[in-house]
This record gives C-alpha cells, sequence and structure tokens, in this order.
C-alpha cells in the first residue's frame, strides 16, 4: 500500500511539472551574456580556461578550469516565474559543501542600485541531470536585471533559462557589475575557487565583484595553486586590470614560493608595469592552534610569502600591496567548515577584509 501511495505522488509531481513545463517558453544560455571569463576562446562555453592551455596546464588545473566558478549570465524579464534547467557536467558532490553551492546556481537582481539575492537553483538531490528547478515563482511582472551565477565546483554542458510565456526576457540594459570598469583578476585555492559557500553567489569573489561593481576573475583551482607559470600568462593577458590578488599560499609550500614566487610575479609585472599586485597570507585556520603541524606548515608559508613581498620592496616595486594572516576569517575560529574551507560566515569576513585593500591600490593606481 505504502509503495502504491508513493507511486501516486511521484506521477503527480512529474504529472505537475510537466504541465508547468508547457506554460513557460525556454531560451538558451547562450542568448545571454556571460561574464567572469578572461578568454571566450574555451572548448565550450561555460568554462575558465582558454583552449590553448588543454595539454599545457596540469591535468588538474585543466579539470579546475572546466569548474564555472566565477562566471554569470545578465539578462532582464518581466517574468512572474524563472526556473532553470541546467546539466552539471560531473554532477559532483563533496560531503562539506551544500550542493547548491558546489552544482547549483543562485539568482540576483537589481533592487534601488543593489544587487539583492532572490534565490538558488537546487540540483537534484540524487544527482540525475538534467536539473530543473524554479528560482523565482510568484512573482510580479515587473521588469528587472537578474544576475545568474553559475556552479562553483561543477561545470555545465547546457543550460536554458524558462520564463512565462508571454513575458518578455532579453539582452541586460544595465552595466553591472560594470565592464566599464577595469576588471580584478584574483588566482588562488579552494577558498577562492568558492569553498565551502552555501551558493555561488556567497563565494568571496562574487562578494567582492557585487561591492566593487567589477568584474572580477575567479581564478581559483581546489588544491592546485601551485604557482603555475602558464596561469601567470593568463593573468598578464588581461586587457586593462585594475589590480591582481595573488592568494596562493594556502597550496603553495614554501619552497615552492622561494621558487616561483617572483618569477610568477615578473611575468604579471613584465605585462603591467603599473597594475597594483596584492599578496596574501595563508590563513590563521582554526585548527592552527591545536595542530602544531599545521601551524607549523602555515608558519613556513607565511614566512616565505613575507620573504617574496620584502625582496620586492628592497627592488623598488612600489604599487604592491601585503594583507597578513591576523584578521583574513575572524579570530573567534567559528568560520570555517572543518577548520579550512569558509563558511558564508568566513567568505563574508574575507571579503570584507580583502575589499578596502583592493579600493585603496585601485584608487592609488588610478587617479
Amino acid at each position: 500500500m505504502r509503495r502504491y501511495f508513493y507511486s501516486i505522488l511521484l506521477i503527480l509531481s512529474v504529472t505537475s511539472l510537466s504541465l508547468r513545463a508547457q506554460e513557460l517558453s525556454w531560451h538558451d544560455g547562450s542568448e545571454f551574456p556571460i561574464y567572469g571569463k578572461i578568454s571566450d576562446s574555451t572548448e565550450t562555453r561555460y568554462e575558465r580556461l582558454p583552449a590553448k592551455l588543454h595539454g599545457i596546464s596540469r591535468e588538474a588545473v585543466w579539470y579546475l578550469g572546466t569548474n564555472s566558478s566565477g562566471l554569470y549570465l545578465r539578462f532582464r524579464t518581466n517574468s512572474t516565474r524563472i526556473v532553470a534547467r541546467w546539466t552539471a557536467r560531473y554532477k559532483n558532490t563533496m560531503p562539506h559543501m551544500p550542493n547548491v553551492g558546489t552544482r547549483g546556481m543562485d539568482m540576483y537582481t537589481l533592487l534601488d542600485g543593489k544587487w539583492r539575492f532572490v534565490g538558488s537553483a537546487v540540483p537534484a538531490w540524487d544527482g540525475s541531470n538534467p536539473c530543473e528547478n524554479p528560482i523565482l515563482e510568484n512573482g510580479d511582472p515587473v521588469e528587472r536585471e537578474y544576475m545568474l551565477y553559475l556552479p562553483l565546483y561543477d561545470g555545465v554542458t547546457a543550460l536554458e533559462i524558462g520564463v512565462d510565456e508571454d513575458a518578455m526576457i532579453g539582452q541586460p540594459l544595465v552595466d553591472s557589475p560594470s565592464t566599464a570598469k577595469r576588471p580584478v583578476v584574483m588566482y588562488g585555492t579552494s577558498i577562492l575557487q568558492g569553498a565551502c559557500a552555501s551558493r555561488p553567489g556567497m563565494a568571496h569573489t562574487n562578494i567582492i565583484s557585487r561591492r566593487l561593481d567589477r568584474v572580477v576573475y575567479n581564478l581559483g583551482f581546489s588544491g592546485n595553486a601551485m604557482l603555475d607559470l602558464e596561469i601567470a600568462e593568463l593573468m598578464a593577458s588581461v586587457e586593462d586590470p585594475a589590480v591582481f590578488v595573488l592568494d596562493y599560499a594556502p597550496n603553495a609550500w614554501d619552497y615552492l614560493i622561494d621558487e616561483k614566487g617572483e618569477q610568477f610575479f615578473r611575468i604579471i609585472r613584465d605585462a603591467h608595469p603599473d597594475v597594483p599586485v596584492i599578496f596574501i597570507e595563508d590563513v590563521t585556520f582554526p585548527h592552527y592552534i591545536f595542530d602544531k603541524h599545521i601551524r607549523e606548515e602555515v608558519d613556513k608559508k607565511n614566512a616565505a610569502q613575507r620573504r617574496l613581498y620584502d625582496k620586492l620592496k628592497k627592488q623598488g616595486e612600489k604599487r604592491i600591496y601585503y594583507i597578513p594572516t591576523d584578521n583574513l576569517c575572524g579570530t573567534d575560529g567559528e568560520a570555517s567548515v572543518e577548520a579550512i574551507h569558509f563558511t558564508d560566515l568566513g567568505m563574508l569576513r574575507y571579503a570584507d577584509e580583502v575589499t578596502p585593500v583592493i579600493k585603496k591600490a585601485i584608487k592609488r593606481a588610478h587617479k
């Protein structure tokens, strides 16, 4: 009897979804502009690294580059409903991160000139593809600007946006985050890629982008920010950047920083002599206090990062900045999932620390 009851519920649910789908007009994501990509010459639309790096970058870096972290679509509609239908490339799941952040999406709208969270596109719990999930239901038929953030730890092979059949949907009319402003280029680790934000919009690079009203390029590679020189070349290829942020220390061992840190920096500096570069220390993770091996590792990395910065200063570099570990994610130990990766609280605290330095660097360099 119970099996029969659940079967009826499943049939009703599928029927309901089918009827709702018939009332929607579907639009391929390729109809709308995508932001957050340094190069449009990628193998597929929703990935971060240019195709020319396939076979040059280490396999792990290339794979992570197919994750869509930091990418977002912009569009405008007056629909009372907005539904996302997408295919996750890998159907990734992680024990310490919500699936909405890993392979889901979330959407913001401009409200009184500020980006405001609307809702999330939640992936299927069983990993099935394609995923179809309403982000907005029962809204007012008001024409608004929207921003749809793509998954942080998965790729997307297909994406559609469903709206009311009689609704308009088209290109954005407001340039925000502004493409007229110089972009911010950030390189780092799993935390920079977005671990473990509850949803994509809460990754600190996306928070910083909204706060600065600028495009931020997310070059976070989970466990693989090892100062790969082709990534420095990619960063150097950005036209007219506002600032570079180097947050590789959580991955790069002290000896790597000593061996490759200056070369990585020089590739960027030679291409952009006047653009500020911000160096960030490794995070003083909560278990830094209790785990002596972690403490020794973090201290060694930060000492190497400081040596590099001091060396560059002695060489006459003026437009470089340094953010110490002191308050990157607070001092109460409450900003991480498993003592390493940030919760939303950690992401907000990091953005609070880093955003003012970015603002100061941009203001001084581009008066």
